[in-house]
């Protein structure tokens, strides 16, 4: 194993880079993953790994570039306030194309507007743990890749089919396919009396709930019945409801 002892290594200029700029994310195809945890998902799931740093005395993963450095060196280079004894970056997947043919059946989870990473991070998480077939992420929603998302997600980030596409695409989806666009709303019907098998449900953000061009596209609007003192839920709570709803009825 190497061993890095200055942050003026080009390598951690490259990993700080990772974790704090998205067009760089996007520029490299790479992106920044933090903890042994992942480290072990990332391995199970077979994902593109390119470099390890750690401040541990583990061993390294065979045929993976690893370096040992100080824990001083790794809380510099990760944007994250508790950073763990392992940073490690990764290869971006081949992005998934938004089309009737990847869609298909199932249910799937469309996201709008979602620009917490930690809410994003926990929907793949939960849509993961549930068998939904995809996260689908509309323009404007946070990145799939900040590392908040990626240590929200556990490790699902690695195994969750995950998609992005626009609102005209999606209009232009919606006019060739049969699947019903359901949105949660504040006023709908009860999200308990829906069939949600085989539709993409639709999940807006906390502030301003769904835009208008993903409403004209709604076939119905459901909603999680609350106590009249509760104003709204977070996303990502009311995400996982709906979720688990759709997963209970869905054979």
């Amino acid at each position: 194993m190497e061993t890095i002892t200055s942050r003026k290594n080009p390598l951690c200029a490259h990993v700080k880079k990772l974790g704090a700029h998205r067009a760089y994310r996007q520029e490299r195809g790479e992106f920044l993953c933090d903890g042994v945890k992942l480290l072990e998902e990332a391995l199970k799931s077979g994902a593109d790994i390119t470099t390890v740093l750690t401040a541990s005395d583990m061993h390294s993963p065979k045929n993976i570039r690893a370096f040992q450095t100080t824990q001083e060196i790794l809380d510099s280079l990760s944007p994250l306030k508790t950073a763990q004894d392992v940073l490690f970056t990764c290869k971006m997947p081949q992005p998934i194309d938004f089309t009737p043919d990847f869609v298909g059946s199932g249910t799937h989870i469309l996201l709008d507007g979602i620009q917490d990473p930690g809410n994003l991070g926990t929907i793949v998480r939960t849509a993961n743990a549930l068998g939904i077939r995809s996260v689908i992420l509309l323009d404007g929603c946070a990145d799939l890749y900040n590392p908040k998302t990626i240590r929200a997600s556990m490790g699902a980030i690695f195994r969750q089919h995950v998609c992005h596409t626009s609102a005209s695409a999606l209009a232009e989806f919606s006019a060739e396919s049969d699947l019903r666009i359901i949105g949660a709303a504040l006023e709908g019907t009860d999200v308990s009396a829906v069939n949600l098998k085989n539709t993409i449900i639709a999940i807006g953000s906390e502030g301003r709930g769904l835009s208008e061009p993903v409403l004209s596209l709604c076939n119905n609007l459901i909603s999680i019945p609350m106590s009249p003192a509760c104003e709204s839920l977070n996303a990502a709570v009311a995400a996982s409801i709906i979720m688990w709803e759709a997963a209970r009825v869905r054979d």
